[in-house]
């Protein structure tokens, strides 16, 4: 295989003005509610160039969810929630898939070859790992380190694409649970009251083990309720949908927050 020209440097990845790999909003947030992002942004470190991409296949959804980071930054205000973003484009390393999945680095997305992942070698895959991924779940740790004497229930924020390979999605939200379903049940009950349309129950895709990271790691792994909320990117284009995205899930969460507290934090549950 040939070399990639794309990071294999042994240089540091990211130069001393670049953003980091995360950002924390609201640490002190004081409801129950923990936000992560874990495709906030479609940033690439400056030495990686554009991956080979052109600037529009990187703000399509290859490269990020599109107006995820809104939304959850929104819904951090409406609950008084902390919240944990990743810093740079799911393409460079994709902080929602474990390591040893072929999509951490992907080589193509969408039917789309991504040039700057070809040929990469260990260590410049080590170097994606350790300046951006275990920083940004690091970051996670940390906060829930510091509240794990508070009840906290855990929602990953993403956004989907209205169509995949030729089928039309039909759900204008999905929520998505590992092995205890229990929150997600109360939540898509509560959005199901306010939603015009269906709540996609596991849809447009279910979490498993061997593909997502964030819920099972943060949230079973260690005994918190959690979920993931996918909303059809389609309805977060203007700001006015996506305040309006806030408003709903802060209201459906509300509903349903004591209920989901006093659900437990037994493994025999899950």
């Amino acid at each position: 295989m040939i070399p990639s020209p794309w990071g294999n440097a042994a240089a540091g990845l990211l130069d001393p003005d670049e953003p980091p790999a995360f950002e924390v909003i609201n640490t002190a947030g004081a409801g129950s509610a923990v936000l992560v992002c874990d495709h906030a942004s479609n940033r690439v470190p400056r030495r990686l160039g554009t991956l080979g991409l052109t600037s529009e296949q990187l703000a399509d959804h290859i490269g990020w969810d599109p107006g995820a980071a809104e939304l959850a930054l929104r819904l951090s205000a409406q609950l008084d929630a902390p919240l944990v973003s990743s810093g740079y484009s799911r393409l460079v390393i994709d902080c929602n898939r474990p390591l040893d999945n072929a999509a951490s680095i992907a080589e193509q997305s969408a039917g789309v070859s991504i040039p700057g992942n070809l040929g990469l070698t260990a260590q410049a895959r080590a170097l994606r790992v350790e300046t951006l991924f275990r920083p940004y779940h690091e970051a996670i740790d940390r906060l829930l380190d510091a509240r794990s004497n508070r009840p906290s229930l855990l929602l990953s924020i993403h956004s989907f694409t209205p169509a995949m390979n030729g089928e039309q999605r039909p759900w204008p939200v999905g929520v998505s649970h590992w092995r205890d379903r229990r929150l997600a049940a109360l939540l898509s009950k509560a959005l199901g009251h306010r939603v015009d349309g269906i709540v996609g129950d596991n849809q447009p895709y279910p979490i498993e083990e061997a593909i997502d990271y964030t819920v099972p790691v943060h949230g079973e792994g260690r005994v918190l309720h959690a979920v993931m909320i996918e909303i059809r990117n389609d309805g977060l284009h203007a700001r006015a949908q996506i305040d309006a995205w806030a408003a709903c899930l802060a209201a459906a969460y509300r509903e349903i927050e004591a209920e989901a507290i006093n659900l437990g934090r037994s493994r025999a549950d899950i």
